[in-house]
């Protein structure tokens, strides 16, 4: 199920890169994102992004993996999508 738009899906080189190292498909967050399983956020942070659907805001998801963390980040317009690294923000 998807709950928005995505637009143009992207990631960054450093994204990619520890998803392979990792064994994680990046296609798998990005179900997970557009389902409304946001990952590892806390009350509040899911509950604005139950507002963003709602109100065409930002969504944001963020997923711990071995130590480390990936974010997935759909516009607020709905015209893209990064899979990203918090030191990549």
């Amino acid at each position: 199920m998807c709950l928005f738009q995505l637009g143009n899906v992207v990631a960054t080189p450093a994204a990619l890169k520890f998803c392979n190292e990792n064994n994680i498909n990046p296609a798998d967050l990005i179900n997970r994102h557009k389902g409304g399983d946001w990952g590892d956020l806390d009350a509040s942070d899911t509950k604005a992004n139950v507002s963003a659907i709602q109100h065409d805001m930002r969504i944001f998801s963020s997923y711990k993996v071995n130590g480390g963390k990936v974010w997935v980040i759909t516009e607020a317009d709905r015209s893209s999508t990064c899979v990203l690294l918090p030191e990549d923000y």
